[in-house]
């Protein structure tokens, strides 16, 4: 036995080993100019690298064979060159200057680049396209790393939403070509307004920790930058179509001109989803289109881009009680009413509807090769309602007359009615417009942008009462509330990276962000809201990059970012001053080492987020499904991420990730009712000193293996982890998730018959293994004569379901 592991680890050295060359070079202009930060990539191999100062570049034992090197730099046409390497190789590679101004210059105005001091992960149009089969974009990024996405009807078609590093999607930064995605009220990003979008994207950024002024002026505990789509040259016409378990159907047709005259391009998508969900009565109804037209010359480019949804779901968010889960796991009590003979009936029209769409107007130039400057108009309609049964019998409604300003009580065949049945509306109707720049210096050691936004929010929230059972004269579509929120938002900021040395790089990033915020007129409790906020934050990055050598670096940085409450913060606490929630601040201290070879890459971050003041989810939900949240004055998220990608072989890569973490709440105080041994109520505050962070699993991890069958054929294995966690602040075991992974499997079979460019095959099989978890939950507490009690609802997900479809590409 010694021998043969002998023989077989000496196989594997010279498999490593025997045949690795170097392969070198120098990126240049057709003057000669060292070109500094172009990329290099190497086909079909896991790794790639950035000329430094001198335009030089370096891929060490790079196995013998036909290689194809792609470079690209921003105003350059991009340079494909096959080379048969035999032996240590050095090139000179000129490139040649574009006759067009390309859609890059955005991306370079708004991304983190590989020498700026950050935690990133970058995911390109192949494979937001290969995994979009039909689930909301947090399913699709759900394997990057420290991310966690949650459905509310079990299958990631709906309402979904998603952490990263335990931070809720209020505090995660969102953007499309740089225009804010997130609500300016909420703070979140619904992706369920949003349909198929990733059939638009061109690729996605995702930064974890405080992130770059330039991937959103609100950047806090993670940010995500979608790019939509870029030119394509050549005409197309694309056509896809899904189906699979619970009635999910999803078709789309795309289509593009090419360039026209070398100078305009123009493109397309239209999209349909239906599908009923797993949890019952939560079917989903989504059709978008997406259309974008640009003007291209040698220096300057103008965009024209809309993205419009429209969105029908059954109301998700009650989740499943406790007291439910082991009879009926897909219960769900939105909608519930007893009928006049005490009979049990579902309102079929319980649905969440909402229309938004999305104007975008972005102009590029270039002023010299140095200096270009982008500028952006932006503009969303938002309009929509969600519409409930009210039932009288139902304790947790509440159907007083006096509560929807009605008289407060009628006489009816000499009985005093003070309530009854409803049917309301809650609307929602905004306008959210504004302007973001930038503008962009490249020379020599130095890359500097300037930039800022000016946005501004006009939101109406009113409600209307549709029907009333036992009617004393209500008004037809009675309005019983109707407030306002207006937000002003700007912000400004100047980065800088400046190389130090042909291997050290300085990075800084100085942004000002004011923010106004004015609520008036009744809720729909009918308390007065009307307040008014002011906030202006200053918010320093610094950091360090350093080339250890070609494919090793490593880096250092420090950040600080400041956040405004919510809406819902204010909402919540309106008539008690004391309860006004603060404004959150975080210092990030981020580290990372990175490697990159021919057989694997690797990348290891760690870092200490420090939180004054962090909002965190108590645990409980309001009547419209957000979590309601409170100030803790201390608390840290601490933790390192470890990333990975193994080719095996030409035609097996494993793709893994893995974070390890400690969310604390330094001294976390509990507020409960308590009712002693005459049943009378107290509300008392308990401290329980240390205590675990609500929704920050101390583990996640997810892996993928693809394996390439033959030519045309790839089966991929994809598993997700998620360790325990607990669902409020008190590391209560009875109000804890157990840990749970799911497994998908997904097979994609291409071929290009000369009748068309591609037609391909998809069969996706999600949670292989039937794993009956449950991802998200909500609840509380309270005590009993000293014994503590909860009430629970959770979010159960399906078990093993699938996706088939096919698409044609001409």
């Amino acid at each position: 036995m010694k021998r043969v592991i002998i023989f077989c680890f000496a196989h594997l050295l010279i498999l490593f080993v025997n045949g690795q060359h170097r392969l070198e070079g120098v990126i240049t202009d057709a003057s000669g100019n060292h070109l500094t930060g172009a990329n290099i990539v190497l086909k079909g191999e896991i790794r790639g690298t950035t000329s430094d100062l001198n335009g030089n570049f370096v891929f060490s034992s790079v196995k013998e064979g036909e290689h194809t090197l792609q470079v690209s730099y921003l105003g350059y046409k991009t340079l494909l060159k096959t080379i048969i390497l035999k032996r240590d190789t050095s090139l000179l590679l000129v490139l040649e200057r574009s006759s067009i101004m390309a859609d890059e210059v955005i991306i370079k105005a708004l991304r983190a680049s590989e020498k700026d001091p950050l935690a990133y992960t970058n995911v390109d149009r192949d494979e937001l396209h290969r995994v979009n089969t039909g689930n909301d974009i947090p399913f699709l990024l759900s394997l990057t790393p420290s991310l966690i996405a949650t459905s509310e009807t079990g299958t990631g078609i709906g309402y979904t939403a998603l952490r990263i590093r335990g931070s809720d999607p209020t505090r995660i930064n969102v953007t499309i070509n740089g225009i804010p995605l997130n609500d300016s009220e909420s703070q979140g990003a619904f992706w369920v307004d949003i349909p198929d979008f990733t059939a638009s994207a061109d690729n996605v950024q995702i930064q974890r920790g405080v992130g770059t002024s330039t991937n959103g002026a609100a950047s806090f505990g993670g940010t995500i930058n979608f790019q939509t789509a870029a030119l394509n040259h050549d005409p197309y016409l694309e056509i896809r179509s899904t189906a699979g378990s619970f009635k999910t159907f999803k078709n789309s047709v795309k289509v593009g001109t090419g360039m026209i005259d070398e100078k305009f391009s123009f493109d397309a998508r239209f999209s349909k989803i239906l599908s009923d969900g797993y949890i019952k009565h939560t079917a989903s109804n989504h059709t978008s289109f997406f259309l974008t037209g640009a003007w291209y010359s040698q220096k300057n480019l103008l965009r024209a881009t809309v993205i419009s949804g429209e969105e029908h779901t059954g109301i998700s968010w009650w989740g499943v009680p406790d007291y439910m889960l082991e009879t009926d796991r897909r219960y769900n009590p939105a909608g519930e009413y007893l009928n006049s003979e005490g009979d049990l009936k579902y309102y079929e029209d319980q649905k969440d509807n909402y229309w938004q769409t999305h104007y975008q107007l972005h102009f590029s130039r270039e002023i010299s090769q140095e200096l270009i400057v982008n500028a952006a108009l932006h503009y969303t309609r938002g309009t929509g309602y969600y519409e409930q049964y009210m039932d009288d019998e139902n304790s947790y409604h509440s159907t007083l007359f006096y509560e929807y300003g009605l008289d407060s009580m009628f006489i009816l065949n000499n009985d005093t009615i003070l309530s009854s049945d409803l049917v309301r509306q809650k609307w929602l109707d905004n306008d959210f417009y504004g302007l973001v720049f930038s503008s962009t210096y490249t020379f020599g050691k130095t890359e500097a942008s300037i930039g800022g936004g000016w946005n501004y929010y006009d939101g109406d929230h009113f409600g209307k009462i549709l029907w009333v059972e036992k009617n004393n004269l209500v008004p037809k579509n009675h309005e019983w509330y109707f407030n306002t929120g207006r937000k002003s938002d700007w912000n400004i900021y100047a980065k800088l990276n400046y190389s130090l040395s042909n291997r050290l790089n300085a990075f800084a990033d100085l942004q000002y962000r004011k923010i106004v915020y004015k609520m008036s007129g009744p809720d729909d409790d009918l308390t007065d809201l009307t307040q008014k906020h002011t906030f202006g934050f200053f918010n320093p990055k610094l950091g360090l990059h350093y080339t250890i050598h070609p494919g090793m670096t490593t880096f250092l940085s420090f950040s600080i970012g400041q956040r405004e409450p919510t809406r819902s913060d204010f909402k919540d606490a309106t008539g008690d001053e004391e309860a006004t929630p603060k404004p959150e601040k975080l210092y990030d201290f981020e580290a990372g080492f990175s490697r990159s070879g021919q057989f694997l890459n690797l990348a290891l971050n760690g870092y200490y987020m420090y939180y004054k003041d962090q909002l965190v989810p108590t645990g409980e939900k309001s009547n419209v499904g957000n979590d309601i949240m409170t100030n803790v004055d201390i608390s840290y998220r601490a933790g390192i991420e470890l990333q990975g990608a193994l080719k095996i072989s030409d035609r097996l890569i494993w793709d893994l990730n893995i974070t390890l973490s400690s969310n604390k709440i330094k001294n976390f105080v509990e507020y409960a009712t308590y009712y002693d041994e005459n049943w009378n109520e107290t509300y008392q505050s308990k401290e329980l000193g240390k205590s675990d962070l609500a929704y920050s699993p101390s583990l996640v991890g997810s892996s993928r293996l693809a394996f390439k069958l033959f030519k045309g054929l790839e089966l991929s294995l994809s598993t997700k982890y998620v360790g325990s966690q607990y669902f409020d602040n008190t590391s209560s075991d009875d109000r804890k998730l157990d840990p749970y992974h799911v497994t998908d499997l997904r097979i994609d079979y291409v071929v290009n018959p000369g009748w068309m460019k591609e037609l391909g095959f998809q069969v996706q099989v999600n949670n292989l293994f039937n794993n009956l978890y449950i991802s998200n939950a909500y609840g509380g507490n309270w005590y009993e004569q000293g014994e503590e009690k909860s009430w629970i609802y959770y979010f159960p997900q399906a078990g093993m379901h699938f996706l088939a479809g096919f698409y044609l590409k001409f």
